[in-house]
């Protein structure tokens, strides 16, 4: 099985690893070149294209400036510890057993505005670069012309006869991958809640719940679509009725 889900804005640098386990990307050049393109402009141009405060501008702007190759543990976080948003709060890296890390590292991938596609262990330095970013590079007009079919390619070398592939992205990191090229058959959970007696997508459970998924997935060793049925974690519960051969929709 393999599992694909978004970044997040939000980096925790601070926390203590559980691991001193790493490695790195394949996209690193790639990384690079983006870096190399994102050093020259300014604060304000940062703060622009990103449609982000001055304050963030600044910060991002320092990031930028400090980025640097090679990555060791001195100065490049695993990308697990680092990502700290509701997707990694369901997922709570730093609670998984070490045990079940070459699992989660056989298993999922993390798409980046900058890396490309990373593992759970491979090293990633503080940046600010989300996929739907308008960034000109060379003659590319934006991330999705940038990274084109290479992760895709990456992907394909990376699964197995009849894998089951899970997307848990979001649909702005998921467009950067090319399903008609894909060697799998994708499976898209969705997760609905009951509000004013209406089920509804809501961003802050659905994030979290694909997050609650991934570790499901790896506490559980699953394998296929018919145990994935089986999540259950807060309150969700799978609906057939809802469902259907390339969407597993689960309701609470």
């Amino acid at each position: 099985m393999k599992i694909v889900i978004s970044p997040a804005k939000s980096l925790d640098f601070e926390t203590q690893l559980p691991t001193n386990n790493y490695t790195q990307g394949v996209f690193l050049d790639e990384a690079a070149k983006l870096n190399a393109v994102l050093k020259k402009k300014s604060p304000k141009k940062l703060s622009e294209l990103m449609s982000i405060s001055s304050n963030l501008g600044e910060l991002n702007w320092q990031r930028n400036q400090d980025w640097q190759l090679p990555f060791n543990l001195e100065n490049a976080r695993q990308a697990i510890y680092a990502f700290k948003g509701d997707v990694y709060i369901g997922i709570d890296a730093y609670n998984l057993p070490i045990s079940k890390l070459d699992e989660l590292q056989s298993k999922l991938r993390i798409l980046s505005g900058q890396y490309g596609l990373l593992k759970p262990l491979d090293l990633i330095q503080p940046y600010r670069l989300e996929m739907g970013t308008k960034l000109t590079v060379g003659s590319k007009k934006d991330l999705y012309q940038f990274w084109d079919k290479k992760i895709t390619h990456q992907l394909n070398e990376e699964l197995v006869n009849n894998e089951v592939f899970i997307n848990l992205a979001s649909n702005e990191y998921f467009k950067v991958i090319k399903p008609a090229l894909l060697n799998a058959k994708i499976i898209t959970p969705v997760f609905k809640d009951y509000k004013d007696g209406k089920l509804k997508i809501i961003s802050f459970f659905a994030k979290k719940a694909r997050g609650l998924m991934v570790r499901y997935i790896i506490d559980n060793s699953i394998e296929n679509i018919e145990d994935l049925k089986g999540f259950n974690l807060e309150g969700y519960a799978f609906d057939s009725n809802l469902s259907s051969e390339k969407e597993l929709v689960f309701t609470r």
